[in-house]
């Protein structure tokens, strides 16, 4: 047996960091179990020196391929082997870790609003729907299409981008839209990417739907000149017309953070949806319509507002297979007074 111990990166957010070390031990199961080709044994919360870590054991060393998808596990800060020396006895071994990481983590970090997903939480959920993958390993070998549907000011959108996937975010909010376009834009100037960007009415059938943005990106001049980009769009409007605006089938991954009860995400007959219930009941079939087959959802939501078996049951109803057992349980997490969070990851057949 090899033992590890991993060292959990320090969360800004005091309430989030309470949770995190638990969050990452299951987050490693789902790895291990889904991602990686060696088995993660006795994973276990530990303090070395005072320290948080995540320790756990292999029946044989990390290859190279699983220390790929561990690199990119949402709070990791650093990984050691744990060796018996018997000079020092039980000693630290650093252990290269490269993650997919394309952009600084200011990308991640700089925006700072009321309500904002923390940045670990999102690479988590991220993280979780692409093992859900039927290859949960094309995270690292190949550029996924990714959309959130309910996005906000782009947390998932942002975290997209870090790991080289295409990203689509559509969101009702005019407020938001306008807020992520100057904040894109300033950030991509900022940091002299190579970039287009092009924004305007969004329009079908001669009627205005809302906003759009669409901006084509490289992290080099060279990579931009050779054709090498990626693309984040922004479509600022209801939710229950993705089904409209993309092609069937065209979206590896939908992830997204539903909204906790307020007013928020979509508006028929000219009034918006305040229940969270009543809103991924409609939305969750549209959604599943741009869904691959062999593609994955992943929803955090509030369970105090929403419990987790009907939401399940939503996602059946539309043809999802949920993954509702270990190792994707035990992510439920107190955010608030009001809020309990969770989350549920589903796969659309092939």
């Amino acid at each position: 047996m090899t033992d590890y111990a991993l060292l959990v990166l320090p969360a800004a957010n005091r309430v989030y960091a309470e949770a995190t070390s638990t969050l990452l031990r299951h987050e490693l199961a789902v790895l291990g179990s889904h991602g990686m080709d060696v088995e993660l044994r006795d994973l276990t919360e530990t303090r070395i020196g005072g320290v948080e870590y995540v320790s756990f054991s292999t029946p044989s060393p990390l290859t190279d391929d699983d220390l790929a998808v561990l690199a990119n596990a949402s709070a990791v800060y650093a990984l050691f082997e744990v060796v018996d020396t018997s000079e020092h006895g039980r000693v630290l071994r650093p252990v290269t870790l490269t993650p997919l990481d394309r952009f600084d983590s200011d990308l991640l970090t700089i925006q700072k609003y009321a309500g904002k997903t923390n940045e670990l939480f999102t690479r988590l959920l991220v993280n979780l729907t692409c093992m859900a993958l039927d290859e949960p390993r094309a995270m690292l070998t190949r550029r996924l299409r990714l959309l959130d549907p309910l996005c906000g000011r782009g947390t998932t959108l942002n975290q997209a981008m870090m790991y080289g996937f295409d990203a689509t975010g559509v969101e009702l909010d005019g407020k938001d839209f306008e807020a992520y376009e100057r904040f894109i834009k300033t950030w991509l100037r900022t940091k002299r990417f190579k970039h287009t960007a092009e924004s305007g009415v969004l329009r079908k059938n001669k009627q205005r739907l809302g906003q759009r943005l669409d901006i084509t990106y490289a992290p080099t001049k060279e990579q931009f000149k050779a054709g090498e980009t990626n693309t984040v769009s922004y479509r600022g409007t209801d939710t229950l017309q993705v089904d409209e605006l993309f092609p069937p089938r065209s979206f590896d991954l939908i992830v997204t953070d539903a909204p906790y009860g307020v007013q928020h995400g979509s508006h028929r007959e000219a009034e918006l949806a305040r229940s969270p219930r009543d809103l991924l009941a409609a939305a969750v079939p549209v959604w599943s319509r741009v869904l691959r087959p062999g593609g994955a959802l992943g929803i955090s939501w509030n369970d105090r507002v929403l419990p987790r078996e009907e939401l399940a049951a939503i996602l059946r109803k539309a043809g999802l297979d949920v993954h509702d057992g270990p190792p994707f349980d035990g992510f439920a997490h107190w955010v608030d007074q009001t809020i309990e969070r969770d989350l549920l990851v589903a796969s659309l057949p092939r």
